[in-house]
């Protein structure tokens, strides 16, 4: 689950993570409250989506004063701000060219900055171990720093039985070229910083930029953070924080059927029981050509109405051009299984073909029910077979 850039600096600031001052606001008149609340000038009027970049995409501005009154050529107020950037599509590289809508702003202090920085905390999941990286760019998207100088990001394992210590937080200063207060400030900053990681059970914690004021204290300037919704139950008070208006409706609708669905930009539906296989069928699907329109995975115990609200999700994309059903019989069996695909497809009114790979228990009555179905199923001899009549038949559409 993610959360929003006011909320995580909301949970930093409980474990003693310095961020600067400042509210969410979700009206013009909240901002201006806001802005006033602060004390002084200027102020940043922040954009609140789950995507980076906002600063590209013209949702991050610096505001003088609260109206229209200041000098040519200094930055805007913040009425004008907010006016503009509330309801605003806003579109960056991580949101795709259909962008998002600003529902909410971040109006906080202006900072003196003498230094950006880089912190980030994220499981490696190849060494089963938490990793604290900083990095001198700050600013800068970790991706391209990590393609074009990855010496420039320091690395730092953390063994679970000892947890962190205080030689890694120096370490992670003296990386950095901290010094005196900033080197004081720093360690402080990179213990909360992983206390709160931990403690919220987080999967991923990303300070871009940390910055170093002109008086020497480290502090978060942004913060992202994303959490292991296998342990929300343990946090309601985090779970409280998700926004719904952030996630992708068809997700939202799999989640309440307890259907594990994430969407993507292929032609080809995939419906799959097992996140395993689900994975390896698209692979397949990208190995002979096509691209996978989702993830969905329908559980191993799939029952008919499951079936159909699978359908529906892959169906409320309308790249979908065919889909491919892959199910291999085990703890549920081939024949409920055709049972339930069959009435779903009455039930739907499908009109993109679809291919049909069922293996396991009672495959060969699954086969014999969907030959009798009266409908025009594509019936896949094997996941290979499958595969390639699904690519086939949404290329020809």
């Amino acid at each position: 689950m993610k959360i929003h850039e006011h909320q995580a600096k909301e949970l930093l600031s409980r474990y003693g993570v310095p961020v600067p001052r400042g509210h969410v606001a979700f009206t013009v008149k909240d901002a201006i409250n806001v802005a006033k609340s602060l004390g002084k000038f200027p102020v940043v009027v922040k954009a609140q989506i789950h995507a980076g970049g906002r600063g590209k995409g013209g949702g991050v501005k610096l505001a003088r004063s609260l109206d229209a009154q200041q000098l040519p050529g200094t930055a805007e107020d913040v009425r004008q701000l907010a006016s503009a950037i509330l309801g605003m599509q806003l579109i960056t590289h991580q949101t795709g060219p259909e962008g998002k809508k600003v529902g909410r702003l971040l109006i906080e202090e202006g900072m003196d900055i003498k230094r950006e920085l880089y912190a980030g905390i994220l499981l490696d999941r190849s060494q089963a171990k938490n990793v604290f990286m900083v990095s001198t760019e700050g600013g800068m998207e970790i991706e391209k720093v990590a393609a074009e100088t990855p010496e420039k990001i320091v690395k730092i394992t953390i063994e679970p039985a000892t947890g962190f210590q205080p030689y890694h937080a120096r370490r992670l200063a003296f990386a950095l070229g901290l010094e005196g207060d900033a080197f004081k400030s720093g360690v402080k900053c990179f213990t909360a910083l992983y206390k709160c990681y931990e403690n919220t059970d987080a999967s991923l914690v990303e300070i871009n930029p940390l910055v170093v004021t002109a008086d020497d204290r480290v502090i978060a300037l942004d913060a992202k953070m994303n959490f292991d919704d296998n342990a929300l139950f343990r946090h309601p008070d985090i779970l409280e924080m998700r926004d719904l208006t952030e996630e992708n409706a068809a997700e939202i609708e799999a989640s309440k059927s307890n259907l594990n669905y994430i969407k993507l930009d292929g032609k080809v539906g995939c419906m799959v029981n097992g996140a395993g296989l689900a994975m390896a069928t698209m692979d397949i699907i990208k190995l002979y050509g096509g691209e996978p329109a989702n993830f969905l995975d329908v559980g191993g115990t799939a029952s008919a109405q499951t079936v159909e609200t699978g359908f529906r999700i892959i169906l409320s994309d309308p790249n979908v051009k065919a889909i491919l059903i892959n199910i291999f019989g085990g703890i549920v069996r081939c024949d409920r299984v055709a049972g339930g695909v069959i009435e779903a497809v009455k039930n739907t009114g499908i009109k993109v073909p679809v291919v049909v790979r069922l293996e396991g228990t009672n495959a060969d009555i699954a086969a014999k029910m969907l030959s009798e179905s009266g409908l025009s199923f594509i019936v896949a001899r094997d996941f290979a077979d499958g595969a390639q009549k699904a690519v086939k038949a949404a290329a020809e559409r």
